[in-house]
């Protein structure tokens, strides 16, 4: 969550921090501030809301060249003025910006309280700025050392000091940050899409490590002032890829760029000539994973809804046990991982905290640990034992669209890679295959056709506060993600359930004009499908489809059909939920919701 800006080089800063904000504020946008050294000490300016009432208050003429921004996401303290950050010590002399949580922040503010310290917020931010000036000597690398080993929890931190002007010190542990490499100049930020416009060198922080960052240089450190030598990374992305495009919204772009992020995701990774799955990033451990005698995918959130196809996807052609854990679950329990288990963490930007948690849980317990991630050089990519990239370029959207898909198609993949080498026939492998290469102009179709009548549903239905989703098989992953995206953006209560249970209780939920929306593709299951369409219907509920081309009898049970290309039943997720992220959208345009940045939520969670 939040996001955090910082620089120091030989431009105005000002402008440098506000445009990285902007940025980032799909990671926070409580509240947003900029901390500037000038000639007489730190100048600071902060306010509740979007980045938008930051620019009006702010001085663009500034000619300063260091200082630090933030874009926040309340934990601790409300989301007003006097809460944001940067925060200060007491002296007036240290800034302050952090990402993550500090557990033990009560005992170190009585602490510093006793010390003689006065707080003027509720954070547990304020709590680091005033460690760091307590144990300040006129070093603020050392102070930064110092505080760092009395606080518990995670943190990515960005601190200056009016006494040491051109030094930025950083530090992370469980949230993440990077540092962009200019001439002359380096830029801190906490998402790579902050700094693109200035350069596309970077370096990766790992946990436990501090930064000595100036103008010309920077030095790498561990916690307990070891050397670290690291090379420059270059990130994948264009700047051209995090902007909107013309579109009004992220996630209505990021929707209608599935046909083509599809292409990317699949490329050169099927061999319809040899019925074969290429994927570099598994060679060194397949004969591990082909004696893998259960698999455990786990994630959070859409990446979670994945993992479940996922899970379906492997049970039917690898034939190897599969389980699906919340990570958030898996991580604190006591967790089942014997001789033969592999995990594998899914996550969009490698940054999940609980899913990054449980690998480390995983990886502890001696399993080998794969990661399906979309962000090159994230945490959880550097710290697997190996996996797959989805390429499907940056999502910045909140809700998730293109990465779900991705998701989807990696794990097909896999499934088909490793159901080779197991049992899987050539033959069978090559017709899984073409169905797979079709997918993306299956898509494109999907988007041509389903737009206007996905439109017209959210149209109908936008006012009405409760939903369901219905699927059986690879579909009721889809209805858990169609109820997921319809609550998160448009704030309508929904519900995603395997059609069979609803009769164990949730058909007692079913009201006139009630919509509830079956995902009803052709299949092994259609027909009983159908039948609970029927009880829907015949309870005054108002039923909606998605259906395969060409199933003109279902319009007989449902008031309304979006249809879908036929693709196999296995694949049938990677186009059936394409309409209901539409509806989504549409419903929630229609009641006036803010699209990319849904209340109370941000992308990536870095913090529990």
């Amino acid at each position: 969550m939040c996001g955090i800006i910082g620089y120091v080089g030989h431009r105005p800063v000002v402008p440098i921090l506000i445009e990285g904000l902007n940025r980032l504020e799909y990671r926070g946008y409580d509240s947003a501030g900029v901390a500037v050294v000038n000639g007489s000490g730190l100048e600071i300016t902060k306010a509740a809301g979007r980045i938008s009432v930051l620019e009006e208050m702010i001085d663009f003429e500034s000619k300063n060249t260091f200082g630090i921004g933030h874009t926040r996401w309340a934990t601790h303290g409300a989301p007003n003025d006097t809460n944001a950050h940067p925060h200060i010590d007491s002296s007036e002399k240290i800034a302050v910006v952090h990402n993550g949580i500090i557990e033990n922040y009560k005992s170190l503010r009585t602490f510093l309280e006793q010390h003689g310290v006065t707080f003027k917020t509720d954070t547990d931010t304020e709590v680091v700025a005033q460690l760091i000036g307590h144990f300040y000597d006129g070093d603020l690398e050392r102070a930064v050392r110092r505080a760092l080993r009395e606080v518990s929890g995670t943190y990515g931190l960005g601190v200056i000091c009016t006494e040491e002007p051109g030094v930025m010190v950083a530090a992370r542990k469980g949230s993440p940050l990077i540092i962009g490499v200019g001439q002359g100049e380096h830029i801190l930020a906490s998402d790579a899409s902050a700094i693109l416009s200035h350069t596309s060198q970077v370096v990766y922080l790992d946990d436990g490590e501090i930064a000595r960052i100036e103008a010309g240089n920077f030095r790498l450190t561990t916690l307990d002032n070891v050397p670290i030598s690291k090379e420059t990374e270059e990130v994948e992305w264009s700047l051209e890829e995090i902007e909107r495009a013309g579109y009004e919204h992220f996630m209505l772009k990021e929707i209608m760029e599935q046909p083509e992020s599809m292409r990317n995701c699949l490329r050169g990774r099927i061999d319809l000539t040899e019925g074969a799955v290429h994927l570099g990033g598994l060679v060194d451990c397949t004969r591990e994973l082909v004696r893998a005698k259960r698999f455990i995918l786990t994630a959070c959130g859409t990446a979670w809804h994945a993992a479940l196809v996922g899970e379906y996807l492997f049970e039917e052609f690898v034939r190897i046990p599969t389980e699906v854990e919340y990570a958030s679950e898996f991580r604190y329990r006591n967790p089942i991982v014997d001789d033969g288990t592999a995990v594998i963490a899914v996550s969009q930007s490698g940054e999940t905290a609980d899913t990054l948690a449980a690998l480390r849980e995983a990886k502890q317990r001696g399993a080998l640990v794969l990661g399906v991630v979309n962000t090159v050089g994230s945490t959880i990519a550097r710290e697997t034992d190996a996996g797959v990239y989805l390429h499907v370029g940056p999502e910045i959207g909140v809700a998730s669209t293109k990465a779900f898909t991705g998701q989807v198609a990696v794990l097909a993949l896999m499934a088909c890679y490793l159901g080779r080498r197991k049992h899987m026939s050539p033959a069978a492998a090559a017709d899984y295959l073409q169905a797979l290469s079709r997918i993306p102009e299956q898509m494109q179709e999907t988007l041509d056709k389903v737009n206007v009548e996905s439109e017209k549903v959210a149209e109908r239905y936008s006012q009405r506060n409760n939903w369901l989703y219905l699927g059986r098989g690879y579909n009721y992953p889809v209805a858990l993600e169609g109820a997921l995206k319809l609550k998160e953006i448009s704030y309508i209560h929904s519900e995603g359930l395997p059609a069979a249970e609803m009769k164990h209780g949730p058909i007692a939920l079913i009201t006139e004009g009630m919509p509830v929306v079956f995902i009803a593709t052709s299949g092994l299951q259609y027909e009983k499908i159908i039948s609970n369409m029927c009880e829907v219907q015949s309870r005054g509920g108002s039923v909606i489809a998605i259906a395969t081309e060409g199933d003109h009898e279902i319009a007989k049970q449902a008031d309304h059909v979006i249809y879908v290309p036929h693709t196999i039943e296995p694949l049938q997720p990677l186009l059936a939920s394409i309409p209901l992220q539409l509806i989504a959208y549409h419903a929630a345009v229609i009641r006036g919701c803010n699209v990319d940045k849904p209340r109370n939520l941000a992308k990536s969670v870095t913090v529990e």
